[in-house]
């Protein structure tokens, strides 16, 4: 990855331009049967549309927080890296009443509906799939996203040394994400391009987003993203290790 990356937006460009056709997550639902692969230039498709509805529908601006109640799930690290690409602090399941902006799965709308400002839902289905009946107050995320720019480009220059991420009550700035994503890889098991993790953490803590997204992006890695994994025998467990050619775990 390129040394002078300094936030995981920069990061996911450098990924971008190094290998798009790469895999670079795989998430898996154990509770649905759900398996979704995104290649790098797929994944980053998804991060400039959302990162366009965000700065253009939702009037996004750098140093707004936005509040993310939802899972360890590929939108969510879609998520993650938009709101890295507008400028704007990711709260993971922070305040909804204390942010700009809330983004909630289909199990946290009531107290989603705290925030006083836009909401956006997602119903967390297979390929992506919008609500049966949208939640009334709520932006559906599936039905705003299709129609976004497949490129985006900030209104103003992301500063790396602004507050970036808030997780488990804890500020990083997105060059503070960055230095810590790399600096704990090794001791994930991620040695270069070609790692991959299996990560079965949820996206509440650092180190669950650390090995759930942003260290295997740091260092030119994949991850292989598994939501109620303990609902998976280690029989099968093991299986999926071996076909999805997985090199360290972290559950």
């Amino acid at each position: 990855m390129n040394a002078t990356d300094r936030t995981p937006a920069d990061l996911l460009r450098s990924a971008l331009a190094a290998d798009p056709a790469r895999p670079l997550v795989t998430f898996y639902d154990d509770a649905t049967g759900e398996r979704v692969e995104l290649s790098v230039a797929t994944f980053a498709n998804w991060v400039a549309k959302t990162a366009n509805l965000l700065q253009d529908d939702l009037s996004a601006e750098p140093g707004d927080r936005v509040a993310l109640l939802l899972p360890a799930h590929w939108q969510t690290a879609v998520w993650l890296l938009a709101c890295s690409s507008v400028g704007v602090v990711a709260d993971v399941a922070g305040s909804p009443a204390a942010a700009d902006i809330v983004v909630s799965g289909p199990d946290t709308l009531d107290a989603a509906r705290a925030c006083s400002g836009e909401r956006v839902a997602l119903a967390l289905r297979p390929l992506g799939g919008r609500f049966p009946q949208p939640p009334q107050g709520f932006a559906d995320y599936a039905v705003e996203v299709p129609g976004q720019g497949d490129r985006f480009l900030p209104y103003a220059p992301v500063d790396p040394e602004e507050p970036a991420l808030i997780v488990a009550g804890r500020e990083f700035s997105g060059a503070e994400v960055v230095e810590r994503a790399r600096a704990e890889a090794p001791a994930l098991g991620l040695t270069g391009p070609g790692s991959r993790l299996l990560s079965g953490l949820p996206y509440d803590t650092w180190e669950g987003l650390a090995a759930g997204l942003y260290a295997p992006l740091a260092t030119g890695g994949s991850v292989v993203l598994c939501r109620h994994l303990d609902r998976l025998g280690e029989l099968s467990l093991a299986q999926r290790v071996e076909r999805e050619c997985v090199t360290a775990t972290a559950r």
